[in-house]
């Protein structure tokens, strides 16, 4: 019963959970908006914040984009590429300027903001998926702050590097197809 609910057409119910569950039940997704959380996390403030709100915000921006079938190339790729960098970034523990990780970011953001807006289910209210979609985003990011908060804990830089590793691997997994 659970498809039928999601695709049935009635507006919140078709579209709003439809874009909540995309980000959620797509690891590919789920990986690189969470690294967002924690790379931002992990480089402080303003970036703590800056980063979260530029992703959703970049994201609609490239959901348009693929709702109006305007065609980018290697989208599934990129997404896969933006949980190798993003994952690398934390990993590494990466601290460019701020406008070039909020540059970085963005641009993934246009690969998951497409996949959303091509993949919107027929017959879905397009604006109720995608403000599902941007709050499970935002859902995401703040998981991935949450565990970037760990970094100011005993052990917690390694940990954080940790993770930022595991999200690489699986970002790496989607790309050659392994995942």
């Amino acid at each position: 019963m659970l498809p039928i609910l999601l695709h049935d057409g009635e507006g919140i119910a078709g579209g709003f959970l439809s874009g909540i569950l995309h980000p959620l039940t797509g690891p590919d997704h789920l990986v690189a908006m969470v690294a967002v959380g924690l790379w931002g996390a992990f480089l402080g403030a303003p970036a703590i914040w800056v980063l979260p709100v530029v992703f959703p915000l970049v994201m609609a921006v490239g959901a348009i984009l693929g709702l109006a079938e305007v065609a980018i190339p290697f989208v599934e790729s990129g997404i896969a590429i933006s949980a190798i960098v993003l994952g690398l970034m934390v990993a590494f523990a990466a601290k460019p300027a701020l406008p070039v990780a909020a540059l970085l970011v963005g641009i993934f953001a246009i690969f998951h903001g497409h996949a959303h807006g091509t993949e919107l289910p027929a017959s879905a209210d397009a604006l109720a998926y995608s403000l599902g979609f941007v709050l499970a985003t935002g859902a995401l990011h703040l998981a991935g702050i949450g565990l970037g908060f760990a970094v100011e804990k005993p052990g917690g830089r390694k940990f954080v590097r940790g993770c930022g590793a595991v999200i690489a691997i699986v970002g790496l997994g989607y790309l050659t197809g392994v995942l």
